[in-house]
């Protein structure tokens, strides 16, 4: 467990992922949010998969990337942002079902730089993982980015 060092954390961490279009555009929600952990939700919907049906690899990697993001940004300070420096998403079987939790967690955080894990399941199946992410996110502040 992580100690953030903002104290409205979890007030900011909600309100930058509200002014998120694309969080809106794909029916993602906060499924649940703790310093260093978020778990995004979404369903299943025909505009996100590709040819054979199953849901798109990209919207895969987005909802883990964005996962891990907010979880990293529960922990920084007030005045930072949080950007993704790199990731490396394994697709590990298809995207099938019919409701969808991706769980971002910070492993290491840094006043810079700080690493984060990603595992996307299908509901009805929580311990068959269908993608899993590591993913370094850094730590923004006077750049012009407001988070």
């Amino acid at each position: 467990m992580f100690d953030p060092s903002d104290p409205n954390w979890q007030e900011r961490c909600l309100a930058s992922f509200a002014r998120q279009p694309m969080m809106e555009t794909l029916g993602v929600e906060v499924q649940a949010i703790d310093p260093g952990s978020v778990v995004l939700a979404f369903d299943h919907d025909d505009r996100l998969t590709q040819q054979h049906g199953l849901i798109h690899a990209g919207v895969l990697g987005t909802v883990l990337d964005s996962a891990c993001g907010w979880a990293a940004r529960s922990l920084m300070p007030a005045d930072h942002a949080v950007l993704t420096v790199e990731y490396k998403l394994n697709l590990l079987r298809p995207a099938q079902g019919e409701r969808f939790h991706g769980t971002g967690r910070v492993m290491k955080p840094g006043r810079t730089l700080t690493v984060a894990e990603g595992v996307l399941v299908e509901t009805s199946t929580p311990d068959r993982p269908i993608a899993t992410m590591t993913a370094t996110l850094m730590a923004v502040a006077g750049r012009g980015i407001k988070d």
